[in-house]
This record gives C-alpha cells, sequence and structure tokens, in this order.
C-alpha cells in the first residue's frame, strides 16, 4: 500500500482517498492513507464494518456500495482509490466515484 502510494503521488494531505475493501490490506490502506493525511472513505459491499473503520481504524466516512443512492451522491468525490479486493469485481461503480485525473490503483488483483 504504502510503495504504490508513494510512487503515484498519493500522498497530498487534505485529498480524499477511497479504500476499496477492509481486508488484511485495507486495514494497511486505511493506516498508511491516514498517516498521510488522506481524507479516507471505506468502500464495503455492507454496513458489517463500518464501526471497525470509523472506531478503530479511524476513517472518515463510509458508503456501502450496494447503496445506490449514496453510490450516486458520492459521485466524482474521490482523488483516488486504493481496490484491495481480492477477486473479480466490476469497477464501473468505483470508477464514477472518481474526480476527473481521479487514480484508482489496484491492490488486490487475482
Amino acid at each position: 500500500v504504502f510503495s504504490p502510494m508513494k510512487h503515484f503521488a498519493m500522498t497530498e494531505p487534505g485529498k480524499k482517498c477511497g479504500i476499496l475493501g477492509l481486508g488484511g490490506v485495507g486495514h494497511m490502506g486505511v493506516k498508511i492513507a491516514k498517516a498521510f493525511g488522506l481524507h479516507v472513505t471505506v468502500i464495503s459491499s455492507s454496513d458489517k464494518k463500518k464501526e471497525e473503520a470509523m472506531e478503530v481504524l479511524g476513517a472518515d466516512a463510509y458508503l456501502v456500495s450496494k447503496d445506490t443512492e449514496k453510490m450516486m451522491e458520492a459521485a466524482e468525490s474521490l482523488d483516488y482509490i486504493m481496490d484491495t479486493i481480492p477477486v473479480a469485481h466490476p469497477l464501473e461503480p468505483y470508477l464514477a466515484l472518481l474526480k476527473t485525473n481521479g487514480k484508482l490503483v489496484m491492490l488486490g488483483v487475482v
């Protein structure tokens, strides 16, 4: 997580970073992004991990990807997305969250 964030210049404090998936790699993504001073939104398929993301890891926001209304409201709101999902999944819903010239880094590729 740290290496691609540095390599792709995803470390500017105050920028908005989405962490897609909250497994082991996603946990590290939240912690490292917060250490860089980023505003972190965890994106997951259910609200099952919301308390952990917000209370334990310090995420600033939590977005349930199955909530189409909230996903539409969040369109073009992120500067970066770190995709940590280790299984095949559609990218289109998440690409819509990126601002113009936003960056998507795939970390959970199978």
